[in-house]
């Protein structure tokens, strides 16, 4: 199976390598302009410098090897794209790699609404090719293209060559869509495509000259030549990987505390899985598990085994809830374990039974495989976690949560680059808020309700603001009772700006859809549009995503606000595309 992978920057460290490996493929196909290979990290970085969009796609063998690469320039003042290189690695002979690049390229084009793509092929002419070898190849190229329904356009002084070699043939893709290709739309592209390659080396009044050779309205295709009349495959999702991803398991199911009033129940996994996948934006990916040690990077080692040893311990189905709450000293933990309870938690509502232990450590393993998929060059991995975990501190637990999934997960992503932590659960981030206070390479961003009038109470304050080498990374949003659209999305915008500035290789942000109204257990008043707007305003930073589920205890809320959630934050992925400005 060939696994094609878009790469976006040169920041996460599997990308360097990928970006690498094209540059060493770039260099030994076309070596008279070997120094090109060496600008693509700088493109993929600063795209608007170049005056596009640069788009590297790369083909990759099961052991992570590059095998070929397309390289695409995205004009977004004329919303068309040109295909610059693409090539594959001399060892590769057949195999489809080259086809599984074009239609990854095609379908990538297609759904961020590209209006077509222009490629440059060396003519098929005998009088212009005399070299027997290189007119075979170039036939070769044109006819697999034909396959596409790909031709060359007609009729224009586009093949006026600019220096010694033949001139190349301009191809145009209208991407499936089976329109045709107006004079203006074609003008306004090779203009801006002349422009932006050739400017500095054509002479006076060359760009012009070609553009207005350009008469024919519709542009006229070259007729099929190798292969028969075919109507243009549209693209489809099947070559390029998805950038988004979901991660669930099933261990949460046991964890199923039959008590009324307990609303974190299993049915939220299936309605939040459903409505997710509803969209089509999702591979669904399984969980694997990780060690104990990266629980112990957040978590005290204490705290981790007494959760386990009490879990495990427990025979019947019958759950302890604490109820006597010591002061915290470490000298004085209480001998009994089902009163040391107290001693680790911070409320009377989150039980220990069986198999808490088991279904908090499956979370936590859905956390880090959605950390690692996003090492892996995702743009967006949505960690479907139950239970939830942000009111997990180091040493406690409370609030339905035992360990901090997101914490663990950023914990990991923070030894790769810097991470910004941003809560939009109705209750505190106290968890990550306790976790990171002293550090200033996780930026910690909580939107809540007012510790005066809302869970956990003790913490979530507006002068929290860190300690010692955190002061300052850590802030605090605390909202008012029946807290609407305005009012969140002000402070929202606050928090995105403090991110900005902040410039984190990661973000991590943990969902509560109890943000919405009619959740039990909130009382602010978004809609599902005001989540969409949410995705929207957090897809602008167009970082690397990891979203971790959290709170959230309406179904019918759950249903309609996810869908609203990922699609808004889409919208934006998408709208980067077409950005005009740095």
């Amino acid at each position: 199976m060939i696994r094609i992978q878009r790469v976006y920057s040169s920041v996460l460290p599997i990308d360097r390598m990928r970006i690498e490996q094209t540059q060493q493929i770039f260099r030994r196909n076309f070596s008279a302009v070997a120094d090109y290979a060496d600008k693509i990290p700088d493109m993929l970085d600063h795209p608007f410098r170049y005056g596009y969009i640069t788009i590297l796609l790369v083909s990759e063998s099961a052991l992570g090897k590059v095998t070929g690469f397309a390289l695409v320039l995205h004009l977004p003042e004329v919303n068309s794209s040109l295909l610059d290189f693409v090539a594959t690695a001399p060892h590769i002979r057949g195999g489809g790699v080259g086809s599984a690049l074009f239609e990854a390229v095609r379908e990538l084009l297609f759904s961020h609404g590209s209006a077509g793509l222009y490629m440059e092929a060396l003519p098929d002419d005998p009088s212009v090719v005399k070299d027997a070898k290189v007119l075979a190849e170039n036939r070769r190229r044109l006819r697999f293209y034909e396959n596409y329904g790909v031709r060359p356009i007609v009729n224009t002084e586009f093949e006026t060559p600019i220096g010694a070699g033949p001139a190349p043939y301009l191809l145009y893709d209208d991407l499936g869509r089976h329109t045709p290709l107006r004079r203006s739309q074609c003008r306004s592209s090779v203009r801006v495509i002349l422009q932006r390659k050739y400017g500095r080396i054509v002479p006076p009044g060359y760009i012009e000259r070609v553009v207005e050779s350009i008469v024919d309205d519709p542009v006229r295709l070259r007729e099929f030549r190798y292969v028969k009349p075919v109507e243009p495959p549209q693209p489809h999702a099947a070559r390029l990987q998805r950038i988004f991803a979901l991660v669930s398991g099933e261990l949460h199911r046991i964890h199923h505390v039959r008590e009324r009033g307990y609303v974190e129940r299993p049915a939220r996994v299936g309605a939040l899985e459903e409505a997710a996948m509803s969209t089509g934006l999702f591979n669904k990916l399984p969980c694997r598990h990780f060690g104990r040690s990266y629980i112990c990077a957040v978590h005290d080692g204490d705290f981790i085994e007494y959760l386990k040893v009490v879990c495990e311990g427990l025979a019947d189905a019958k759950p302890v809830y604490p109820y006597v709450f010591p002061i915290r000293r470490p000298e004085r933990r209480p001998r009994d374990l089902a009163i040391r309870a107290g001693y680790y938690c911070i409320d009377t509502f989150t039980p220990l039974d069986r198999n808490a232990y088991r279904a908090a450590r499956q979370a936590v393993d859905i956390a880090m495989t959605a950390a690692e998929e996003l090492l892996t060059g995702r743009r967006l991995v949505y960690a479907l976690c139950r239970p939830p975990g942000h009111h997990a501190e180091r040493r406690s637990f409370g609030g339905f949560c035992y360990f901090n999934n997101a914490a663990v997960a950023t914990a990991a992503l923070s030894r790769q680059g810097t991470v910004a932590l941003l809560d939009i659960d109705y209750h505190h981030g106290n968890g990550a808020q306790d976790i990171f206070y002293q550090r200033r390479d996780v930026l910690t961003q909580s939107l809540h309700g007012h510790p005066n009038h809302s869970y956990p109470y003790f913490s979530g304050f507006a002068d929290e603001l860190g300690e010692g080498p955190g002061r300052g990374f850590n802030h605090n949003y605390p909202l008012p009772e029946g807290a609407d659209e305005t009012v969140y999305l002000q402070a929202l915008d606050t928090a995105l700006g403090r991110i900005e500035r902040f410039k984190p290789t990661f973000l991590v942000v943990c969902i509560g859809f109890d943000i919405m109204k009619g959740d039990p257990t909130g009382s602010f008043v978004l809609t599902t549009a005001s989540l969409r707007q949410l995705g929207r305003r957090i897809g602008r930073l167009a970082l690397p995503t990891l979203v971790v589920q959290e709170g959230g205890y309406s179904l019918r809320n759950l249903r309609r606000g996810a869908p609203a959630f990922f699609n808004g934050i889409a919208e934006t992925f998408s709208a980067q595309f077409k950005k005009k400005d740095s």
